[in-house]
């Protein structure tokens, strides 16, 4: 074998490669400087969930279940870019019989809706908290009138004794 020292090798060369690796001859030719960078076509720019329809899993379902023979459910899901879960899943589903069984549903956590009964306590906290205030400056204002007033008779039996 010769080695391949200081050439660029060519599309032909690389091609081998590319289906061991994954590699495209593109990508690989561009790594050794032979032509400009292309983005590969194959991979996506951000992976998306995929979504299967009710129609598309009962077909699948159908499907898997009509073969017969070793190794046509793996040619089957190989085909089709589906795992073996994906099948057990849509199987129980099938099993609970509900109407919507096979039918996609949203991920994530489930929407509360707002209890009005908790907005309407925190409105009351609220009210609540800023009567307590008014109250606490009416009750220091309460108390500075008594002791003014205090000071006013303590001050008028001072000018009635003096007279």
């Amino acid at each position: 074998m010769e080695k391949n020292e200081g050439k660029v090798p060519t599309i032909e060369e690389t091609e081998g490669a590319r289906r061991a690796t994954g590699v495209s001859s593109i990508v690989a030719a561009a790594r050794f400087g032979g032509v400009g960078v292309v983005p590969d076509p194959e991979v996506p720019a951000k992976a998306t969930r995929r979504k299967f329809t009710a129609a598309y899993k009962r077909r699948i379902l159908m499907e898997a279940d009509a073969c017969k023979h070793p190794g046509q459910i793996g040619a089957l899901l190989r085909r089709e870019g589906l795992y073996s879960s994906n099948l057990t899943v849509w199987r129980r589903q099938v099993e609970k019989e509900t109407m919507d069984a096979l039918s996609p549903r949203k991920r994530g956590p489930v929407a509360h809706k707002p209890d009005p009964a908790v907005r309407r306590i925190a409105e009351l906290e609220k009210e609540n908290q800023k009567l307590s205030g008014r109250l606490r400056k009416a009750e220091l204002i309460i108390e500075a009138q008594k002791k003014i007033a205090e000071i006013f008779q303590t001050f008028g039996d001072q000018e009635e004794k003096n007279s």
